[in-house]
C-alpha cells in the first residue's frame, strides 16, 4: 500500500517511447496535402461524380410533409370505401 501512495502519476519512460513511437508511425503514414490545399484522407477523392447534381434546397422537409400527408389521404380514402 506505501507503493501505491508513493506512485506519481506521470508517464514511466517506457510509457514515453512507446507514446513517441506511436506518433512517430502514425506522422509516417499520413499523406501530405494534395493539389488543391485538401488534406488526403488516405483515399483518392474523385468528384467526377458529383458532376451534373444539386445541392438539396430548404424546401426538401416540406415537400416530405407533403407526401406523407397524400400518403395519409389515400390510407384514409380506401378505409372509408372499405367500410
Amino acid at each position: 500500500m506505501g507503493r501505491y501512495i508513493e506512485q506519481n502519476q506521470s508517464r514511466s519512460e517506457l510509457q514515453q517511447r512507446i507514446a513517441a513511437d506511436l506518433r512517430a508511425k502514425a506522422a509516417a503514414k499520413v499523406k501530405p496535402e494534395g493539389e488543391n490545399g485538401d488534406p488526403a484522407n488516405g483515399y483518392e477523392y474523385d468528384a467526377e461524380y458529383l458532376k451534373g447534381t444539386k445541392v438539396t434546397t430548404t424546401l426538401a422537409p416540406a415537400w416530405a410533409v407533403i407526401a406523407i400527408l397524400a400518403v395519409a389521404i389515400l390510407a384514409y380514402f380506401i378505409y372509408q370505401m372499405n367500410r
